[in-house]
């Protein structure tokens, strides 16, 4: 028997919790998604994890969420309002989290999507005060983030090379998806949106739609633009066709000859990455990874890299520096004869 995930059970139980939430706070967290969906323009991975915060917090007010009622449900009979919602109950809610074995990564992304909410709340008049504002989020720890070496790059790009040289649409799409991945270091969730009238070959860039809406340009190198044209020339009207169905704008379909699906690129890439040898185990986003680290090895200016990736504040990319000093120091350890 296959026990479910924690991420599903926890799935199960927010659905579970959000049925039994009282009126106003159902119909409140219905405005909410209604908010992040349509007037944040938030991805619908991003609007799913907030809700659920959301969802939890006001379950673990009402004394619905986990193992047991809140503090504040309990002192009021479980006759909590949302009004009761203070700085007080969202650390007992933080604390109810760290002790089901979130982690601190984990309280900090959630904290930050109890601030949004608790903003939300006042804006519309639902809060007279954002307790939110007095929430102090645990620093999180920053694990480097694994990526390929070029040399394992190169090797993972030659062997989906081998494989589109046979001319299956989908070995061709596959190569492409890789080599634009790689080269331009686009999100999973960028890729799959880019339709075919955002490409320009001649200038070799794309248009991508990144987070909030924001939309900005992103050169590819030659390989990806040959891999590219061939999938679009080749392989995509071969699984157009075949499905039976017409095909809107989309890059990259899948065998129905419908836009791709990121959860079908994620098993595509780690089934790509696993079979080079010694590399680590990633998905896209360590595609993205070593997009990054290799163009500041290669001299690239931090600047430069924070516009191609799309990231909101430095701080983001600098991260990627770390990786890079690492690096230096493994090979500093390996061959100076006075590093030990």
């Amino acid at each position: 028997m296959i026990m479910p995930s924690v991420s599903a059970r926890r799935r199960v139980d927010l659905k579970r919790t959000r049925t039994e939430l009282p009126g106003p706070s159902a119909e409140l967290v219905s405005d909410y998604e209604r908010h992040l969906r349509l007037e944040r323009g938030l991805s619908e991975h991003t609007v799913r994890a907030y809700v659920g915060d959301v969802v939890s917090l006001l379950g673990h007010l009402h004394g619905l969420s986990g193992d047991g009622s809140s503090e504040a449900a309990a002192e009021s009979g479980g006759q909590a309002e949302l009004a009761d919602l203070d700085v007080g109950l969202l650390r007992a809610w933080l604390a109810h989290q760290r002790s089901s074995g979130s982690s601190r990564t984990t309280l900090s992304r959630r904290v930050a999507s109890v601030r949004t909410f608790t903003a939300w709340a006042q804006r519309r008049g639902t809060l007279e005060t954002d307790p939110g504002t007095r929430l102090v989020a645990p620093r999180p720890h920053r694990k480097l983030p694994g990526v390929l070496r070029p040399d394992q790059a190169g090797a993972l790009m030659q062997a989906s090379g081998a494989g589109a040289a046979e001319r299956d649409p989908v070995a061709l799409r596959d190569h492409a998806v890789l080599e634009l991945l790689y080269a331009t270091g686009v999100r999973v969730s960028e890729l799959c949106g880019i339709d075919l009238g955002d490409i320009d070959f001649p200038r070799r860039v794309l248009r991508v739609l990144g987070k909030g809406g924001k939309e900005r340009m992103v050169p590819f190198g030659v390989p990806a633009g040959k891999a590219l044209r061939e999938w679009i020339e080749l392989g995509r009207p071969t699984l157009v066709a075949g499905a039976g169905t017409s095909a809107d704008a989309a890059v990259f379909v899948g065998i129905r000859g419908r836009r791709l699906d990121p959860r079908t690129v994620r098993r595509m890439v780690h089934d790509a990455v696993g079979s080079v040898p010694g590399a680590a185990d990633m998905g896209p986003h360590g595609l993205r990874h070593s997009a990054a680290t290799h163009l500041l090895e290669g001299g690239a200016d931090l600047r430069s890299v924070q516009e191609l990736l799309g990231h909101a504040t430095l701080a983001t990319t600098q991260l990627y520096t770390h990786v890079t000093v690492e690096r230096l120091k493994a090979i500093h350890d390996r061959a100076h004869p006075r590093a030990r």
